[in-house]
C-alpha cells in the first residue's frame, strides 16, 4: 500500500497512535524536522526505523517525550544541568543527553549507557505522544545521510519505497528545519554535542569516546548533493558568483562568509541543513535560510559555528 499523508484529523491521530502501539512506524511532523517514529520501548519496532533509512546501528537515535516528567522515568539519573535547561528550552529544539535506565533498548542508544531525550514544540507531535503515552524514538524521516526532510511530501519522497502503507502526518512546514542542539549533561556539567538551532557556544563541544552519545557525529551526517564553493570573507572571490554559477554544469553554491552575526537579513528563513561535505570534516555545521532572489537564483544566509555567511544558489 503506498505511503498515506493524512492530515492530523482525530481520526487520523487515533489511527497513528494505534500503530504504534502495535509495533508500527509513523511520520510525524516537529518544529525542527520531520520524524520517524516508533515506540523506543520496543527494539523490533526500532529496529524498523534502522532498516527503512539505512542507518547504521553505530547512531542512536533521539527519544521524544511528552514533558519532563516522561524523561525523568527514563532517566537513571536527572542532574540539575537537566532540570535547568529543560525549563528553559522544552519544549523546543534542544535534546538532553542523561543516563538511560533499562527500560530504553541498546539499540535506540547504539549500545551506549546514555539515552538522548527531548520533548517537541508541535501540536501533532504532542498529541501523538499524548494519545500513544509512549516515549518515541524518531530520527529524521528520511534515507540516512539525505537532507532532513521538512514537508510531509519530502518524507514520502524519500521513504515511501522503503516501507508499506507509511503514515505521514502533514503538520506542513516545519517551523525551523535545521537540526536540534544536543548537550550532554550526563556528567553533571553541560556539554555540547551538537549546536544545532540554538547555536550554544561552540567551545563547550567534546568528542566523547566509546559509543555515540547522540546522533550526527560521524564524517558525514545530512549532506546535499550538489557542491558547495566556500569564499573566504578576507580572500577575493575567483570571478564574481553570478559568472562562477554561469560556468557552473550543475546547480552549486558560491558563498562568501562574513556578515555581520548580530544583524542577519530580514524577513529570512532556514531552508536546509549540511554538516558534512563529500566525506571530509567541514570547518562549518550550515544551516541555510533563504533571504530573496531574482532571476531564478536565490540569496542565502547561513549560520555556522557561530559565524556568519552567505551565498548565491542556482
Amino acid at each position: 500500500m503506498p505511503t498515506r499523508i493524512l492530515a492530523p484529523t482525530p481520526d487520523a491521530l487515533a489511527e497513528a497512535a494505534r500503530t504504534l502501539r502495535g509495533g508500527g512506524l509513523v511520520a510525524f511532523p516537529t518544529e525542527t524536522v520531520y520524524g520517524l517514529g516508533a515506540n523506543a520501548l520496543d527494539a523490533r519496532a526500532v529496529a524498523r526505523i534502522f532498516d527503512a533509512k539505512g542507518r547504521p546501528a553505530s547512531n542512536p537515535l533521539i527519544v521524544h517525550v511528552a514533558d519532563e516528567a516522561a524523561a525523568r522515568a527514563l532517566a537513571r539519573r536527572w542532574p540539575e544541568a537537566a532540570s535547568r535547561l529543560a525549563s528553559a528550552y522544552w519544549p523546543g529544539p534542544l535534546t538532553l543527553v542523561v543516563e538511560k535506565t533499562d527500560a530504553i533498548p541498546d539499540l535506540v542508544t547504539a549500545g551506549g549507557p546514555t539515552v538522548a531525550l527531548r520533548v517537541p514544540a508541535h501540536p501533532v507531535a504532542l498529541e501523538l505522544l499524548r494519545l500513544t503515552g509512549l516515549p518515541l524514538a524518531a530520527p529524521s524521516a528520511n534515507r540516512s545521510e539525505e537532507i532532513s526532510p521538512t514537508t510531509a511530501q519530502h518524507v514520502a519522497d524519500s521513504l515511501g519505497r522503503y516501507l508499506d502503507d507509511l503514515i505521514v502526518l502533514d503538520g506542513g512546514a516545519c517551523a525551523v528545519g535545521i537540526e536540534r542542539t544536543v548537550v550532554d549533561v550526563s556528567g553533571g556539567e553541560r556539554v555540547v554535542l551538537r549546536p544545532g538551532m540554538l547555536g550554544f557556544d561552540a567551545r563547550e563541544r567534546s568528542e566523547s569516546e566509546g559509543p555515540a552519545r547522540s546522533p550526527g557525529q560521524g564524517l558525514r551526517h545530512y549532506a546535499p548533493r550538489k557542491p558547495l564553493v566556500l569564499v573566504p570573507a578576507d580572500e577575493p572571490a575567483p570571478g564574481s558568483p553570478s559568472a562562477m554559477l554561469r560556468r557552473s554544469s550543475e546547480r552549486c553554491a558560491i558563498c562568501r562568509s562574513g556578515w555581520d552575526r548580530g544583524n542577519p537579513p530580514a524577513r529570512s528563513r532556514w531552508r536546509r541543513s549540511s554538516r558534512r561535505s563529500h566525506g571530509k570534516r567541514c570547518v562549518c555545521r550550515p544551516a541555510v535560510r533563504e533571504v530573496g532572489g531574482s532571476n531564478g537564483r536565490r540569496a542565502l544566509h547561513w549560520r555556522a559555528l557561530g559565524l556568519e555567511h552567505r551565498a548565491v544558489v542556482a
